[in-house]
């Protein structure tokens, strides 16, 4: 079961947990083809009746995301594999804790071992840093937001991660919602142009434009785009755009953000509605996992 926040479940065109679904599985069979090729050589080594019991072991405290994939690696590549987890999307563990419980063919054990190790660390470390940022804005009513900075081939799955960890998804890519920055301005001829084109086009669609200055900002107020994203100004600066907001426009702060300084930005609460960081995902370290053999024969 994919443990969704509430508040996300309906972010995109489909869902996120709607195009997720069809997302996992595709993702484990691209990373099985990857890893296994023509066949696992070294698994060969041991009897094809061998059967042995493997448990996943946390060696680091950190919130745990993945079980999905994981369960979908093992059945991809044998249904009969047993698996019971201890643990829950979300959830916070400790070091040297017990995840999971899998029982099997030792080859299948084996062979998924890396695979299983790629996605939960990953997705581990995801949520984790999404936990630390929701953790510095739990007495803000700022929203904090991933991007599209993620790795290529895991964007729904990091985006799930981010929602495990705590913090709300941006949109999920270039299909769902406008986002007109520097060079779309360019290429369009102005602020003004390009939010009006938008709205002929897709008129139901929400409208989010990127500005570097204040006099971009004031046009952007004047042609009522719905979001506007304030790149690159310091939290000292995001403070002086108080008296050019628009009411109905929400204004969110990006660029270089992380967690040394979202307090900072943090404190212009009055002032901004969200904030994007690219962090989040881009800057991710995987969780220290292992996976262990407990019993073979």
């Amino acid at each position: 079961m994919l443990h969704l926040r509430k508040d996300n479940e309906n972010s995109g065109v489909q869902g996120l947990a709607t195009l997720l679904k069809k997302d996992i599985r595709k993702c484990v069979s691209r990373a099985l083809d990857e890893d296994i090729n023509s066949g696992d050589i070294t698994a060969e080594l041991i009897s094809p009746n061998s059967h042995s019991i493997a448990e996943i072991i946390s060696r680091e405290k950190a919130v745990i995301c993945g079980i999905n994939w994981v369960n979908e690696v093992l059945s991809q590549l044998d249904p009969s594999t047993e698996i019971e987890w201890f643990v829950k999307d979300g959830d916070f563990i400790e070091s040297n804790q017990i995840l999971a419980t899998i029982k099997g063919l030792t080859r299948i054990l084996l062979t998924a071992e890396r695979t299983i190790l790629n996605f939960l660390q990953t997705l581990s470390g995801t949520a984790t840093s999404a936990s630390r940022y929701a953790s510095i804005a739990k007495n803000s009513s700022v929203q904090i937001l991933d991007t599209r900075k993620t790795i290529p081939g895991l964007r729904l799955a990091q985006k799930y991660a981010i929602s495990v960890g705590g913090c709300k998804n941006h949109r999920i890519g270039l299909f769902d919602s406008y986002l007109i920055k520097e060079n779309h301005i360019k290429a369009c001829g102005g602020i003004t142009k390009a939010v009006k084109r938008a709205r002929e086009i897709r008129p139901n669609l929400e409208v989010q434009v990127e500005v570097e200055n204040l006099n971009e900002l004031k046009e952007a107020i004047n042609a009522s785009v719905d979001i506007i994203l304030i790149d690159n100004f310091s939290a000292e600066e995001v403070n002086k755009i108080g008296k050019f907001k628009n009411p109905a426009t929400k204004i969110e702060v990006s660029g270089n953000i992380n967690e040394d300084n979202l307090a900072e930005y943090l404190s212009a609460n009055k002032i901004i509605d969200r904030i994007s960081c690219g962090s989040l995902t881009k800057s991710v370290s995987s969780v220290d996992l292992s996976m262990r053999l407990t019993q073979t024969g």
